[in-house]
């Protein structure tokens, strides 16, 4: 198959762990300068970026957070000259101060070999055309979308959102092979098509589309490629990291994520006392940067909860391990009746459900210590709320309400969808 560097995508465990300890000593040296981070990494008991002596030694340092970056906010945690800062961007969080991420030349030279890598992945080719649906802007998706097509030679597209009707447009009109895109704006594009005169629509050129930024179920995946007649691929990467696509993306034997090794190394641990679980075991992920310079990340904590799938060289030719694909947050985390689950694990229950739609809500109402949860669906006429409750009770473990309402009911957003809404009674 395919790959963009094929040296740095198929080393052997040696050379990996080899390369890991340079750039973990490259990395603690250069924010072992900076006043924020080393004061947080003595806090923490490292006394000096010489005490890390071998990979084993990783983990001795602490924790990183979200919250480190908004004490850090706006650029605290540079550690460059400013002058060789070129471009920041931050997160798409609507509350509270804002994570920002600032690169040097060297970071977004980074951040477009990593995605290239990702687009190669995907099967797309000098020349192919991909359509950037995420906006271009403050938040790093239309942008890291864009410098990872320009490095690959791929024919950019850059839509940004909103605005089906003009999406489907450009898709057909310049011959979009790919596209990127939250996954929960792809139904408004199925809504669209099907709605068109003569019946369901169709983008024959479209093959390949790459979701990030939120988590969605083998069941709605499967859903998209035969609505849509393409292959999807579960991109990753966050604002810490340096944006999406830089930890990496499954690629065609759809077996996990590869985790871009020569640049980042992982750790999955348990989010209640963060001792390192072995291999297969389910736990929140730490990223460790090896090769970024603005702002690199020392073990952060993501709050993703996955597992480490394999280390083994993947029926793709990769030798990278490969997480699985991410199952929720440990922030995201509903517990209602004693019961413990994610969104994701909704959405898989209501696709497996005849008639029921891509909409849905989970609502909480919170009221004298008591939590109940309604699921409001859109769907067909038959289904019914008692149909959808029993589903759920089946899958979950609790039985919550159900409402139904018509296709086109709930409402729509343009960018991540809000799936939880909590209401307090009281």
């Amino acid at each position: 198959m395919a790959m963009w560097n094929r040296n740095a995508e198929t080393l052997s465990r040696d050379e990996y762990a080899a390369l890991q300890f340079e750039g973990l000593k490259k990395s603690l040296g250069r924010v072992w300068g900076n006043e924020f981070y080393r004061e947080r990494l003595k806090k923490g008991g490292v006394a000096s970026p010489s005490n890390v002596k071998s990979l084993d030694d990783l983990k001795k340092l602490p924790f990183f957070t979200k919250e480190d970056f908004r004490q850090a906010y706006p650029l605290k945690m540079n550690c460059v000259d400013r002058r060789d800062l070129l471009e920041f961007h931050m997160s798409s969080g609507s509350t509270g101060t804002p994570v920002v991420m600032a690169y040097t030349k060297g970071d977004l030279l980074q951040w477009a070999e990593c995605m290239a890598r990702c687009y190669t992945m995907a099967g797309l080719e000098r020349g192919d055309a991909v359509q950037i649906i995420p906006t271009f802007g403050l938040f790093n998706g239309g942008f890291g979308c864009y410098h990872g097509a320009r490095k690959a030679s791929l024919f950019t597209i850059p839509a940004s959102s909103g605005n089906t009707e003009r999406q489907i447009k450009l898709m057909r009109d310049f011959h979009a092979k790919a596209f990127v895109s939250v996954v929960s704006y792809v139904p408004r594009l199925i809504e669209k098509l099907e709605a068109e005169a003569g019946g369901p629509g169709d983008i024959p050129s479209l093959k390949v589309g790459i979701f990030g930024s939120e988590t969605f179920s083998d069941e709605m995946r499967r859903k998209i490629e035969d609505r849509l007649h393409i292959e999807c691929f579960d991109i990753y990467g966050m604002t810490e990291t340096g944006g999406i696509g830089t930890t990496g993306q499954d690629c065609k034997a759809h077996a996990g994520i590869h985790v871009w090794e020569d640049q980042y190394i992982t750790e999955i641990i348990d989010p209640v006392t963060g001792e390192v679980l072995p291999d297969g075991e389910y736990g929140e992920v730490v990223f460790t940067s090896l090769t970024r310079e603005a702002m690199p990340i020392i073990r952060y904590r993501t709050h993703d909860i996955t597992r480490i799938v394999s280390r083994e060289k993947c029926a793709c030719g990769r030798t990278s391990l490969r997480i699985d694909r991410i199952t929720g947050r440990t922030d995201d985390m509903l517990i209602v009746k004693g019961v413990n689950f994610y969104p994701r694990q909704v959405e898989a229950a209501l696709m497996e459900i005849p008639g029921v739609k891509d909409e849905f809500q989970i609502i909480l109402e919170e009221s004298g210590g008591m939590t109940d949860v309604t699921i409001n669906v859109e769907a067909e006429e038959g289904v019914t709320g008692h149909t959808v409750a029993k589903h759920l009770r089946e899958r979950l473990g609790f039985l919550p309400k159900g409402e139904v309402f018509p296709v086109g009911s709930l409402p729509r957003t343009e960018g991540k969808a809000k799936r939880v809404i909590r209401k307090k009674l009281d």
